[in-house]
């Protein structure tokens, strides 16, 4: 059987606060044997989550917008370069079991929105979106809110214990 490929996606620019959760998310992703994904970067979020998921003796699979790693966190593992730009979102989303977003802008929104119309099961770390549109994944549980990385980790696990029952995750 296959690890679990939890993808966490959040703000290439992101607070001190923001960073260290998104650390600690890495570390509890690796610690349960889970594969952490993301989008690769040497900075804010993807940064922050590779450190911690390496550190914690995890597996990184970074997912670059650029066609070569020069920009590339240097924990990861894996590092695709796909020369697709933002266009790397759906990529990051096809390949996550379940998707862990952090606070970011409108690339981490784009995330979400292909997630949820892909029927992933989204779990928003330390933000809120409760626009109109989003309510009907909110009422489903399709999207859900953590308060803490602790939180986000066991709705992940739960997600994927439901996911064993249906298939080989």
């Amino acid at each position: 059987m296959r690890k679990p490929v939890i993808g966490v996606m959040g703000g290439s620019k992101a607070s001190v606060a923001v960073c260290a959760q998104a650390q600690e998310l890495g570390s509890l992703i690796a610690r349960r044997g889970w594969v952490l994904l993301n989008g690769g970067r040497n900075q804010g979020v993807m940064a922050a989550s590779a450190e911690g998921a390496k550190q914690a003796g995890g597996t990184v699979i970074g997912i670059l917008p650029d066609s070569t790693d020069s920009r590339a966190s240097p924990h990861l593992d894996i590092a695709i370069m796909t020369d697709m730009g933002d266009g790397r979102n759906l990529l990051n989303v096809l390949s996550s079991d379940v998707v862990i977003a952090c606070p970011g802008k409108l690339g981490t929104l784009s995330e979400v929105v292909l997630a949820l119309k892909r029927g992933k099961r989204v779990i928003l770390l330390g933000w809120e979106l409760t626009d109109l549109q989003f309510k009907p994944f909110i009422k489903t549980g399709q999207l859900t809110h953590a308060a803490t990385p602790e939180v986000a980790v066991e709705q992940a696990a739960a997600t994927l214990e439901a996911l064993r029952g249906a298939s080989n995750v």
